[in-house]
């Protein structure tokens, strides 16, 4: 186990609204301090993306639009 894994074990993990109940094609995200953690949920333990929160508001703001 590594730091990330530490890191992540701890976090509060929420799953996208838009993910579908059958187990397919989940994202979850994680606030940690001022960066936002993205992941699959079908693989919690490998690689997460590490975003600023400036850079994930940027994108939820983006992907809101019509």
């Amino acid at each position: 186990m590594n730091a990330n894994d530490d890191q992540a074990a701890v976090l509060t993990w929420v799953k996208s609204s838009y993910s579908a109940g059958d187990g397919g094609q989940c994202v979850e995200v994680a606030a940690s301090g001022s960066a936002v953690l993205v992941r699959d949920s079908k693989r919690p333990d490998e690689a997460m993306l590490n975003v600023s929160a400036d850079q994930w508001a940027t994108f939820v703001r983006m992907a809101a639009r019509d």
